[in-house]
């Protein structure tokens, strides 16, 4: 039986899997969703549309300025870190946090 070779100590076989993994990983983590409509309690109707993949950061949101949405054509009009601090950063440094170093 021939065995493969192998490049810096690791076979063919196993980088071709790595490669595979990480193009995997990367397609799911920068994938679109699409949100169905629904209606709200007040009876008003929301159309169903497309989002960026839930993840830390506002600034590859469509609506956050400076990014097009490609679905619409429409500008980003937010700030990417509002001045109410609702953002990854006043989150997990807070002044009123319990954690204390």
């Amino acid at each position: 039986m021939v065995s493969l070779i192998a490049i810096g100590g690791v076979s063919v076989k196993k980088l071709i899997f790595i490669v595979g993994a990480c193009v995997l990983w990367f397609a799911s983590a920068s994938a679109d969703q699409y949100v169905n409509g629904y209606t709200k309690s007040n009876g008003t109707y929301v159309q169903g549309y497309t989002r960026t993949s839930p993840n830390r950061t506002t600034s590859d949101n469509y609506s956050t300025k400076g990014n097009i949405n490609p679905y619409t054509g429409q500008e980003g009009t937010k700030n990417e870190y509002p001045q109410n601090g609702n953002n990854m950063y006043n989150m997990y440094n807070n002044s009123n946090s319990k954690n204390k170093y």
